[in-house]
């Protein structure tokens, strides 16, 4: 059996790093068309934001807020075939600052899907492993929703983006029962246990089931939901429990992380985001914070290596504090081992 059905991540995933002009800014060398594109400018504190195709340009939401969706007539204006393009808004293109846009590839046009009681919109990737659904909640115990991908995915992010509504995330390796549990990307909580998020109903291959609680299943309000299932080589979604130690964890992948972020689950920390872009090389150590508008910081330490990613700090509680349980996402640069079964540094 192949390693990997995907040799070239980049096809799929991409971050890219720009520097902002003020005006209108045309941002290429993606590889892709995304239809999903998150941007934050580095050195100020300005707010997440995220666009996504479904939703359509110009139209935010931000994961470091809990706010309902905004129009922005001068952020991102357009999706491009090779990257997209930003306005003036100071938040996608402040005059002479950096940027980075971290993007992803659904299945471009969406198309309706009825697998579940809620009919929802979906663009789906099968090979890549991701989706971004679209749905209106009902308020109803036991809903689900047609993701899209095929088999059951191991995260799944949602914004009731309709009214001022937490970010609800399903993660499969958060607890040993995860359908049970959520954490909240515009927050530091650590795991909650609550039914109304998923109605303590695991995902399956073609559904994801909601509980009566309005920030997953608000009644008539609408619903963003990113769905993620794990590809060999490509996305790895794990967990991993800290020492604090400069010969901290190391944390298997099967891959080059191209990006990988973080979150402790026992306790209330920031989330954590690093990628290759902003650190080439190593030590990665510069970071940015989905549920907060800071700047970029440089401080926890980590390798990316050619297999995966380990902590290099000690007394960071972010993200190795001793006995600590944290929840990864990570996508790749570049797999361990190439569909053909040749390993990437031989090439």
């Amino acid at each position: 059996m192949a390693y990997t059905t995907i040799d070239d991540p980049e096809l799929y995933f991409q971050t890219k790093l720009y520097t902002g002009n003020g005006g209108t800014l045309a941002v290429t060398g993606v590889g892709f068309q995304p239809d999903w594109v998150w941007i934050k400018n580095r050195p100020d504190a300005r707010d997440h934001q995220i666009y996504d195709s479904i939703r359509g340009v110009t139209k935010v939401i931000g994961s470091d807020r809990n706010s309902a969706e905004a129009t922005v007539a001068n952020g991102l204006t357009a999706f491009g075939s090779d990257g997209f393009t930003v306005g003036s808004d100071a938040n996608v293109n402040d005059n002479g600052d950096s940027h980075v846009a971290w993007n992803w590839e659904a299945g471009g046009s969406a198309s309706s899907n009825s697998d579940g009681s809620i009919t929802s919109t979906v663009s789906a990737n099968t090979t890549s492993g991701f989706s971004i659904v679209k749905y209106t909640g009902t308020e109803t115990a036991g809903a689900t929703v047609g993701h899209g991908l095929g088999v059951a995915p191991d995260v799944i992010i949602v914004k009731n983006y309709a009214v001022t509504k937490e970010w609800n995330v399903y993660h499969s390796a958060n607890t040993s029962t995860p359908q049970n549990d959520y954490l909240i990307l515009n927050e530091t909580n650590a795991t909650n246990s609550n039914s109304g998020r998923w109605n303590n109903t695991a995902p399956t291959s073609s559904v994801f089931t909601l509980g009566e609680g309005s920030e997953t299943n608000g009644n008539g309000n609408t619903h963003i939901a990113y769905c993620f299932n794990e590809v060999k080589g490509y996305s790895k979604f794990g967990s991993y429990t800290g020492n604090n130690s400069t010969n901290g964890a190391f944390i298997y992948t099967g891959f080059k992380p191209a990006f990988f972020m973080l979150k402790k689950t026992n306790g209330a920390e920031d989330w954590v985001i690093y990628d290759n872009k902003r650190d080439p090389i190593n030590k990665a150590e510069r970071i940015l914070r989905p549920n907060a508008n800071t700047a970029e910081t440089a401080s926890f330490f980590a390798d990316i290596l050619s297999n995966g990613f380990k902590l290099r700090i000690a007394s960071e509680a972010k993200v190795n504090g001793s006995g600590d349980t944290y929840i990864y996402m990570a996508f790749a640069e570049s797999p361990l081992v190439t569909s053909t079964g040749i390993p990437t540094t031989a090439r």
